[in-house]
């Protein structure tokens, strides 16, 4: 054999000896203090061969059920956006569990499934919560929870998601959040009983997408101080304006990332549609004539991973 030939064979083999594949599995958290259960998913470095998985119109390369490899692992988790699902990133969950990383999501208050909740405010109260939830649950009740490393927890977040992370990371949205609103959660704050959102210092390091910023004033970063991976699509889209995002990078120069997508519409942070789902959901699969989803989410994902990779590596316990 070309010598050339017997080098790259051998990195091949390296590489594949390696490499980890992403394992796979269901999550349920259960209820607390008049919260309901959260249900989701956990993506994991695995040491068996990926075979296809389908969950409704989805379809993943991934080892269901098998058992995590690793010590002292980072750990990721993902808030989707409004009337999303725990499976709307599941591309950047699989790069992010074949590098080593576990990755954890779970469905909102306003997920896909439960229509009724779309509109209600108090949705955007609860999401930080069901992130410390999520990331209690993983570090204390999670089967293989001593796997984990506490200090090494990053956030990713799309739209609504997008929000999330912000609040999770010290950003106060303003009291315009209640302005000329009538649910259960502003009557109690136009009876003046203060409305708590869920700052996690645990969190070391957040990627953002596109977030929903109504309320939110340059007064609302100042106690941001982790670094931020900040996206947005050209052309916004869903109530998110170019404008909008722009500030916020302002607002965050000092930790922030800032990366503006050429030609694209806010759902194209959402993986790639299978023929299914696009048929079903036009209006969140299709993109603009010369946008190609498919060629943008190799590159989101790379990027993704690159920035954790810096930000939650530890000098004795290196990312794998």
């Amino acid at each position: 054999m070309h010598p050339l030939k017997l080098v790259l064979a051998a990195a091949l083999s390296f590489t594949t000896i390696f490499a980890h594949a992403a394992g796979f599995h269901r999550i349920e958290i259960p209820a607390e203090s008049g919260s309901p259960a959260l249900k989701g998913a956990v993506w994991y470095p695995c040491p068996q061969p990926l075979e296809e998985v389908k969950m409704g119109p989805y379809v993943m390369f991934v080892a269901k059920d098998c058992p995590v490899v690793g010590r002292h692992l980072p750990f990721v988790v993902i808030s989707h956006g409004w009337s999303g699902t725990f499976l709307g990133h599941r591309g950047i969950a699989e790069t992010l569990a074949n590098a080593g990383f576990v990755v954890a999501a779970i469905n909102h208050g306003d997920n896909a499934l439960n229509p009724r909740r779309h509109g209600d405010l108090s949705v955007l109260i609860e999401r930080p919560t069901d992130i410390r939830r999520l990331i209690d649950f993983m570090l204390d009740s999670w089967p293989d929870a001593s796997k984990l490393d506490a200090q090494r927890v990053g956030f990713f977040g799309f739209s609504r998601g997008g929000y999330t992370g912000l609040v999770t990371i010290g950003a106060q949205p303003v009291g315009a959040l209640c302005e000329n609103r009538d649910n259960p959660a502003c009557k109690q704050a136009h009876k003046g009983e203060l409305l708590t959102l869920t700052y996690d210092p645990r969190i070391k390091a957040a990627v953002v997408a596109d977030p929903l910023s109504d309320f939110f004033t340059v007064e609302s970063f100042r106690n941001v101080r982790v670094p931020v991976q900040l996206w947005h699509s050209e052309h916004g889209g869903d109530g998110v304006t170019p404008e909008s995002i722009a500030a916020i990078a302002r607002e965050l120069s000092e930790v922030v990332e800032f990366h503006t997508v050429a030609a694209a519409e806010h759902f194209a942070f959402l993986a790639p549609c299978p023929p299914e789902m696009a048929k079903r959901a036009p209006e969140i699969c299709s993109d603009p004539p010369g946008f190609d989803r498919q060629v943008f989410h190799k590159e989101l994902n790379s990027t993704v991973l690159a920035f954790f990779r810096k930000n939650l590596a530890n000098d004795e316990k290196p990312v794998p």
